[in-house]
């Protein structure tokens, strides 16, 4: 479910009526684009790698140092039950925080794809709603995927009327960086 633009913004956008392209269609574009932007940016959120439970105290290991503390609820998801919950922070160190948890011993384990443990009510499009380049970034993104999809051939014509099979690539993200640069959260530019 889109976060940042709707549906009807998107048409808007794009001039068309909602008898040829339906709010799910354009929803599953926005997600797209949301899924490609927001990821990179600052947010109180960091990818869950790993994690354990042993006497009813769960640790979670981050891929980076995150910025929790002591007492704050943190959402965690993309992990196997009972692990998928919201958390009480009991316990932190650089690359990992703990809290409790009752249920069986479970050993370390490694998550792939990546868990993710957000700061309760911070999540990037709560704290990115309403921000004029964040948007604008959606919408050009979201534009290209929605021309990616109804090009006959995939084929999209640029300015210039030379076709460009490859505007889906990682050119889309360089265009936009202009409006994220102020977001942009330099973990995710590296490792």
């Amino acid at each position: 479910m889109p976060n940042i633009i709707t549906a009807a913004q998107l048409r808007s956008v794009l001039g068309v009526s909602s008898s040829l392209y339906s709010d799910a269609y354009l929803d599953d574009i926005i997600d797209t684009a949301e899924q490609s932007i927001l990821p990179l940016l600052i947010q109180n959120s960091n990818a869950i790698i790993g994690y354990e439970l042993n006497d009813n105290v769960a640790k979670f290991y981050t891929r980076n140092v995150h910025t929790f503390v002591v007492g704050q609820s943190i959402v965690v998801t993309g992990i196997p039950s009972p692990f998928t919950a919201t958390h009480t922070v009991t316990k932190i160190d650089d690359v990992s925080f703990s809290a409790a948890l009752t249920s069986a011993d479970v050993t370390r384990r490694q998550i792939i794809p990546n868990g993710t443990a957000t700061l309760s009510g911070y999540s990037a499009a709560t704290l990115y709603a309403g921000n004029a380049s964040i948007e604008s970034a959606i919408y050009a993104v979201s534009i290209e995927v929605f021309q990616s999809r109804t090009a006959a051939g995939g084929q999209i014509e640029g300015i210039d009327f030379q076709s460009s099979p490859y505007r889906m690539g990682r050119s889309l993200l360089n265009r936009v960086v202009g409006l994220l640069g102020n977001y942009i959260d330099e973990g995710t530019m590296v490792g």
